[in-house]
């Protein structure tokens, strides 16, 4: 049986096109962007975060502003994150408060991870390196603003 050269590279163009598309989708769905963010915290009691980032998003680059609070926290920490986007429909969307219920121990360096999302149904699904010595608790909500 003699099925060609055309129909066999059509085959495995289509089992890679399927492939490629269960990569892309997990568990939370399909993403639609990517951030990168540096935020420093600091602590005595009631903790505050602040910081900057990009989204990347629909072949575009956003910068935006991140800032937050935890209810009781002790300590000092800088953070490098990267996170997936997922349900972002349309870029104003992006801006809220991104919240997760949490808890955090950081002595010299730490790899968390959370899943943060805010009141338009956008998720994040984050991973971040934290330098630094803190100890947190409490629920924790940060907002993200896009400059203008």
């Amino acid at each position: 049986m003699n099925i060609g050269l055309p129909r066999i590279a059509a085959i495995a163009g289509l089992t890679l096109a399927i492939a490629g598309h269960a990569h892309a989708a997990d568990t939370m769905g399909t993403p639609v962007g990517h951030i990168v963010l540096t935020a420093k915290s600091a602590d005595v009691g009631v903790g505050y975060t602040w910081g900057e980032g990009t989204l990347s998003y629909g072949h575009h680059t956003y910068h935006f502003h991140v800032s937050g609070a935890d209810i009781a926290a002790v300590g000092y920490a800088t953070v490098e994150a990267r996170a997936t986007v997922y349900d972002l429909k349309h870029v104003h969307d992006f801006d809220g408060t991104y919240g997760a219920l949490s808890g955090e121990a950081t002595l010299d360096k730490g790899l968390g991870g959370a899943v943060l999302s805010n009141s338009n149904g956008v998720r994040l699904k984050l991973d971040s390196v934290t330098k630094g010595a803190r100890l947190a608790a409490g629920a924790q909500g940060l907002t993200f603003t896009l400059d203008h």
